[in-house]
This record gives C-alpha cells, structure tokens and sequence, in this order.
C-alpha cells in the first residue's frame, strides 16, 4: 500500500451513519485477540484509518537489527522506523538510560527549570556541530523543528519570505506542509497554506539534469535567480530552507557546489539558511550531519528522528545570537525536552562517539552501494543507485534512457523484500525509489545479507510487458 497514495473524499454520513459508532471489543476479547498477536483487529476500530501503512502486519518487539512480528517470524530492519531506530532495537545503553531517568522524573515543563539529561544533551548537540552553532531549541517532533525554524526566521529578520524546493519533505503540521511538496496529498484540501512561501526547483541531478551535477547547479540557481528576480526581491526573504538530501522526495543529494553558491546567495542577502537534517542527520550519512560534504554551515539545523532512537524529540541548533533575538517567550513546549528523551538522546550520542559510528556509517554504506550496483549491472530497471553513508535510494525505471519511473516495480517490491525477511520503504515524488537505511551500527555481514535478499526478491518480480 501506498502510504501517501491521494485518498478518495468520502462524506463521513457514506461510512458510518450518524450516531453510529464502530463496532465495539469488549476488554476479554481484546485480550483474546492479543494473546493471538492479532493487533490489527484490535486497532482497526478505533484507531484512525488517516494514516497510511507500508505492511498490514502485526509487530511484536525488536531486538538489535531484527524486527518480529507476533508469529516470531524476525526481518533484518533496513528501515529503521524510517531513519529512526539508527542504533537497532533493545539497544542496552538506550534501555538502560530510559529505564533510569524514568524511575526519577517522567516530565515536568522546562518552563518550570532546568534538568540534568536536557542541558547535557544540549551540550552534546552543540558539541556535535560546527561553530557557531551552539544554542538549542528541544520540541517533540521534526514537524515542530521546522516549525520552530520558520518562526524564528521571520522573527527575527523582520521579512515575510521562505523559500523551499520542490519535491521536499519537511512535516505535516501548517507551515512544515507549506513548505512540503513531495507528494500533492500532502496538501491536497489544507490550502490556504502559510503565505509568502515560494517554491523553486531542486537540483535533481539524475532525474532532470542526466547525471551532470554542474549542469543542476547551474539550473537550479538559475532558476532561484529568477524567483527573487520576478517573484520576491531577496530583502524580503526570511530564510531558504533545504534538505542536502531530499528523503521522501528520493534520496535526492544536492551538488555540494550547489550547497555553496546557496550559502553564499543567503549571506549576501542576509537570509538564514535552514538545513532541514531530520532525516539526514545523527551519523546517518557517513557524516554527523549531511551538510558537511559541502563544507558549509548552516544558521539553523533541523534535528529529530534518529536523536533519541525512537523516542519522540526535535530540535533546532542556531548561533546564541539569532535565538537571544527571538526572545524570550516568542516561543514554547509542553513536552518538548522531555526528560526520558533526552536521557535516550545522551545514551545515543554517547554510542556515537564511543563506538565511531560516523566511520562505520560511512564504510558500510560504501559496501552497500557496491553491493546494490553489482546488482544493477545485472538488472536494467535499476536507474540509479545514489546516496551518502546508509541513506542510500534505489531509482526504479521502465527505461534507462526515457528514466520513466516504475511505480509498480516499487511497490511490489518492498512486499516481496519483506517476504525474504527485509524490511525497507520507498519514498520519491513517483513512489519509485526503495530507501535504505540501516542502523549505523550494521555490519559488513547484514549489508551483505540485506543487499542479497534485495536481489532476490528483485528478481521474483516480473518484468512489465
């Protein structure tokens, strides 16, 4: 199933008449149906059918890099609760971390104090990116990082501008969908959306440029060029916001030459660069944060998924000034900051550097992308395999030449991987790319293992026509 697919609008009075509720479980029947690890049957009456699912299966526990459902059947987790569990499940310090922090304090409001795992975590993050960053925001989530970011920028720049890239990710709250658009259903019936937000197109270099970084650098600044040329002058523009790797958009990476000229375009005009490292961030890329390949720094990072290895948490890190200039109060959390996450926080960022997992990220996704281009000079509808450490796409085509996307391929394939016992997603504007993404731990063996499973399933699926 496609998890993003456009939904049919459906009056709520054509499913369920009115006053009717959906069928109820009695609390014995719950427990029968839990004891039969048939979960799906306890959830599907209550729970929202909004959300999207990859499996229609019953998940039981994790342990390490394996995933199991409630018959005890294990898969080799490659998608990691989509870049999230970047250290596997059960991980002993993480566990142990939570286990501590929770016997001392679940919550209270930062508002009220200040906390021991929140301030050494920020420390930590701070620690982990390159001068000047060094202030941090905690909120819950990655949509609240953007959210936090686009407040901040227009606060404190006094300008109503953003300017984001087509076929991006950013969240599904207001103004991170406003600044979404890798898939129209995710603004499909929301508009109006924030206002003054432009978008122009990014520098997709396999897709729209045939492979030639300098000629996507030389249209995608072309092309924003004219935006502020035409559509909004660069003195009213707030901030430019960017994934050095598109994630859902398709694992697309920006030509760092790219990254630079942006940097520069922003610190000519004054506008803050916000790099949106959700996905990307945390060890992912063989790097602590993706930006660095292009040897810039933002004004604003964008952090979550991986930061707390499933726990929910978000963050911005900005220099102490642009957040002295937001001022206090200009915004706030209930939760953001909770004490149990980033007690995980610390556990993972301490796993990080004691362990060298910015090395293992990077020499393991180097096997990986080896491994899946063996499988690609074997198999021609493999377009492109592309990445950087262990967030690694495979591009799905009809044709090597016209590169027109094969959706179909995609989505029977990441169900025929799960039936050889690996788990991965796919995301892109087409629904065409499968996404790897490891935990940074893996070894040599499981990306030996996971790259051989792909092909085999690869290979059980016909070819169209």
């Amino acid at each position: 199933m496609d998890p993003t697919a456009e939904p049919s609008v459906v009056p709520a009075s054509a499913v369920v008449p009115a006053g009717a509720r959906a069928a109820d479980l009695t609390p014995a029947e719950i427990d029968d149906l839990a004891s039969a690890g048939k979960y799906a049957e306890i959830s599907k009456p209550n729970l929202s059918p909004i959300l999207g699912r990859y499996y229609e299966r019953n998940w039981s526990h994790g342990e390490g890099h394996i995933l199991y459902d409630s018959a005890g059947t294990g898969f080799l987790d490659f998608a990691c609760g989509i870049a999230t569990t970047s250290l596997g499940h059960h991980h002993p310090a993480v566990t142990a971390a939570i286990k501590d922090q929770a016997d001392k304090l679940l919550h209270i409001c930062n508002a009220l104090g200040y906390l021991e795992p929140v301030g050494r975590l920020a420390a930590m993050l701070a620690d982990a990116c390159p001068a000047p960053l060094d202030t941090v925001f905690f909120g819950n989530s990655g949509a609240e990082a953007v959210e936090a970011a686009l407040k901040l920028a227009r606060r404190v720049t006094g300008r109503p501008g953003i300017i984001a890239f087509r076929g991006a990710f950013h969240g599904r709250t207001f103004g991170a969908a406003s600044v979404t658009s890798s898939s129209i259903n995710y603004r499909l019936g929301y508009e109006p959306l924030l206002p003054s937000v432009y978008l122009t197109p990014f520098p997709n270099v396999y897709r729209y440029f045939g492979g030639d970084e300098e000629a996507a650098t030389a249209g995608a600044m072309g092309a924003l060029q004219t935006l502020l040329g035409h559509e909004i002058p660069a003195s009213s523009v707030a901030a430019i916001i960017i994934e050095p790797i598109q994630g859902e958009g398709g694992f697309n990476p920006a030509p760092a030459a790219f990254m630079r000229e942006l940097r520069s375009l922003c610190d000519q005009h004054g506008i803050l660069l916000i790099c949106d490292e959700i996905q990307s961030g945390i060890a992912r890329t063989g790097h602590m944060w993706a930006f660095e390949y292009a040897g810039i720094v933002p004004d604003v990072v964008c952090v979550a998924k991986a930061l707390a290895n499933g726990m929910p948490i978000g963050a911005i890190v900005t220099r102490r000034e642009l957040q002295e200039r937001w001022g206090v109060g200009a915004h706030g959390t209930t939760f953001g900051g909770n004490p149990v996450s980033c007690a995980a926080g610390v556990a993972v960022m301490r796993t990080i550097a004691e362990q060298g997992l910015v090395a293992n990220a990077a020499a393991r996704g180097d096997e990986l992308q080896a491994g899946l281009r063996e499988l690609m000079a074997q198999d021609d509808r493999i377009g492109n395999v592309r990445g950087s450490g262990l967030m690694v796409g495979v591009e799905l085509v009809k044709d090597r030449a016209t590169r027109d996307p094969d959706t179909d391929t995609s989505e029977a394939l990441i169900q025929a991987c799960a039936g050889q016992g690996l788990l991965v997603l796919n995301c892109g504007t087409h629904h065409n790319v499968i996404r790897f993404l490891p935990p940074i731990d893996v070894t040599t063996e499981e990306i030996a293992r996971g790259v051989a499973m792909f092909g085999t399933a690869l290979r059980s699926i016909p070819r169209a026509g």
